[in-house]
């Protein structure tokens, strides 16, 4: 069975809807979006903000994704903040969505981008007993269902038990561009990067390039020989979906950059294959870190940040160790404060660094925009 439906268009009327989590827990609403059923994993945003770009992150492929936030689409929808070409998610869960959009940039209202997508979602429900559902219990496998879709709630619940869960899944290839592409620097062209998309939201590049970085994108299947090619001052390695444990081909290039010692930058998923490559396991959090008030804690400046997550999976890594890897010394840079995750690795003896949140804020905040400079100055220093 494939995990994700996409519904049919907007309806004219309100049509009941249900979700329906694997564990038998049953939320019943309102249909909100396309109409017809959907699968995926349900997991939470804490973000009051920026939920457009949160719809169009591809490391959101296959994943249900609850606002906590009570009211959604208050902005609409626009043009210009997409972060890839379409909306990822799965299904959409909103307590009480805008009835009428307010903003000067708005084009269409959310539930009209939504339909128009295909993304089924659902609204009414008590969003905050589903938050905390998941706190206590763990992200899991979901299932929405409206329309006539919504039947009898054991076979609906049979239903959502059929679908593979995120564990295992090997998802980059499926959100990342078929065909390489270069984003040009902006002003004086400094250096050159190449950017392995794994699930690259546009504003990273775009960072890249305000800092006169010219942008080579690759493919998740580029070949280190693909990487290399480019004769690149830089390597980055961007977010994306699913287990890092089946990323074995990128694991693979990256230990290629790195016994090059071309400088190298990962976020997110890319912390998570600088992990595996330096021979440190990942795991599955309970229930994930997602939205743009994360507390992280640089510890090579003591600087506390608020950052923007969606991570699932986490490196397991010593916090209070420098650990000796085939690439030389390592150890942990960056620490959430709220549950000691690790944010972030560095090695010592090469120019290589990674965190595991967003720094290219979109939405918001702005506080780890450093980690870019952080990136040039590796360069700046190996060209030197």
């Amino acid at each position: 069975m494939t995990t994700s439906t996409r519904g049919t268009a907007s309806r004219e009327k309100v049509l009941p809807a249900v979700l329906v989590l694997e564990d038998g827990r049953v939320f019943r609403g309102r249909a909100y979006g396309a109409v017809g059923e959907t699968f995926g994993e349900a997991v939470f945003s804490t973000g009051m903000t920026g939920y457009q770009e949160t719809l169009t992150d591809p490391s959101y492929h296959r994943q249900v994704v609850v606002m906590t936030a009570p009211h959604v689409g208050n902005t609409g929808v626009n043009d210009e903040d997409p972060e890839s070409r379409r909306i990822w998610v799965a299904g959409y869960v909103v307590r009480d969505p805008a009835r009428v959009p307010s903003n000067w940039r708005s084009r269409r209202s959310l539930d009209e981008e939504l339909a128009a997508q295909g993304v089924v979602g659902i609204s009414g429900i008590d969003t905050r007993a589903l938050t905390r559902h998941l706190r206590e219990r763990g992200a899991m496998r979901v299932g929405i269902f409206s329309g006539d879709a919504v039947r009898d709630d054991a076979a609906l619940l049979a239903e959502v038990r059929e679908t593979p869960g995120m564990k295992g899944a090997d998802l980059a290839a499926e959100v990342a561009t078929a065909e390489p592409y270069v984003v040009p620097a902006v002003g004086e062209k400094r250096f050159t990067v190449a950017a392995v998309d794994l699930g690259i939201k546009g504003m990273t590049p775009h960072r890249m390039a305000e800092r006169g970085i010219e942008v080579h994108v690759l493919p998740a299947t580029a070949t280190a020989d693909d990487v290399h090619a480019l004769d690149p001052d830089g390597v980055f390695f961007s977010n994306g979906p699913g287990d890092p444990a089946t990323a074995d081909h990128p694991v693979s290039v990256m230990r290629s950059v790195l016994e090059r010692g071309t400088p190298l930058f990962g976020i997110c998923f890319g912390n998570q294959i600088l992990g595996r490559a330096l021979g440190f396991g990942t795991y599955k959090l309970k229930y994930g870190h997602r939205g743009i008030n994360q507390p992280v804690q640089d510890r090579t400046t003591g600087k506390v940040e608020v950052t923007a997550h969606n991570h699932g999976f986490a490196v397991d890594a010593p916090l209070d160790k420098v650990s000796d890897t085939p690439f030389g010394r390592a150890e942990v840079s960056h620490v959430c404060l709220n549950d000691n995750v690790v944010e972030g690795l560095r090695l010592l003896d090469k120019p290589a660094f990674s965190v595991q949140y967003h720094p290219e804020a979109a939405a918001g905040p702005h506080d780890a925009a450093y980690l870019f400079d952080r990136f040039v100055s590796l360069m700046e220093g190996q060209r030197a």
